[in-house]
């Protein structure tokens, strides 16, 4: 297997990226997928994703008889495949456990999510060798997806607490549009990864319509060589997103929509082609849903398969 190379896409991660309810990551909205293999022919893995949020927050952040606790986990099925030098194509199947914990509302909510699948094109990529005997390598992927509705979305979980954020969600209802570029630079074993990311939102059959959201990420990553034929890349950095505000019924939805700054810690250890990754990452600062929704810690571990 080539050297781990940090690829850090969103799906319709949703960025998902992936699916929806898209109050800056929280919901089913998160699409980090974390570091990926580079791989020659196809690759596939599953992924477990964690968000928490406080929803209904008091004025200052605090909390109210009315806060709630919202829990989001995901398992998500991967797979991509290589079509010569210059394309690939990646999907994704999620799997949600939705919770959500207070005073006043309780309950779960679990189901098949949004499925995804994205198309990447090689812009440009370069590998060149530096007088040390070390490479330098470049790369810009550029591409786009469509996230389907699949997972459920129900009308009537919106208006169940009015003074709530709609997130309580499987799905969004409706078919969503991404676009995404990545540029990735190592040289030796250093490497720094930027990626950006534009998620549209269309509208479902409800006249309901999430926000538009875009993202993007710096990480920088080192790679290690350990005994055993075990490579070992940590990797910080930074993440930001913002999301505009929702659509129902053509009215502007205020408790929705916002902007998040995160600081993010990783690893990734690989063995011949397997590949075994976590992913943290912690709000810096935060504004969601006109402050009455306060995003908390999200994690990822993943596993992968590359050949």
């Amino acid at each position: 297997m080539k050297k781990i190379q940090l690829l850090l896409a969103l799906f319709v991660i949703s960025g998902p990226v992936a699916n929806a309810c898209d109050i800056c990551g929280c919901g089913v909205g998160s699409g980090y997928v974390g570091i990926l293999p580079e791989f020659s022919k196809h690759a596939f893995g599953l992924r477990y994703r964690y968000n928490s949020l406080l929803s209904h927050v008091g004025a200052g952040g605090n909390t109210t008889y009315m806060t709630s606790r919202e829990y989001y986990r995901t398992v998500e099925f991967w797979a991509g495949w290589n079509i010569g030098k210059r394309f690939r194509i990646m999907a994704s199947v999620p799997y949600a456990f939705n919770e959500r914990r207070g005073q006043t509302a309780s309950g779960t909510k679990n189901g098949l999510g949004d499925i995804t699948l994205n198309g990447y094109y090689q812009l440009f990529d370069s590998r060149r060798k530096h007088p040390s005997g070390k490479g330098y390598v470049q790369s810009i992927w550029a591409g786009g997806g469509i996230k389907l509705p699949s997972g459920k979305y129900n009308a009537a979980d919106k208006t169940s607490m009015t003074t709530n954020t709609n997130l309580f969600q499987l799905g969004t209802g409706s078919v969503d549009y991404q676009l995404a570029v990545i540029y990735d630079a190592r040289f030796k074993q250093t490497g720094l990864n930027l990626s950006a990311n534009y998620k549209i939102n269309g509208m479902n059959k409800h006249e309901y319509s999430y926000g538009n959201k875009f993202s993007a990420s710096m990480q920088v990553y080192q790679q290690l060589k350990l005994p055993g034929n075990l490579k070992l890349a940590p990797n910080a950095g930074l993440a930001y997103e913002t999301s505009k505000k929702d659509i129902d019924n053509k009215i502007t939805v205020d408790m929705s929509g916002g902007r998040i700054f995160l600081g993010t810690l990783g690893a990734e250890l690989t063995y011949n082609k397997i590949s075994i990754g976590a992913n943290w990452q912690t709000p810096l600062s935060q504004n969601l849903a006109m402050g009455m929704a306060k995003a908390k810690n999200r994690g990822m571990v993943h596993i992968a398969l590359a050949f």
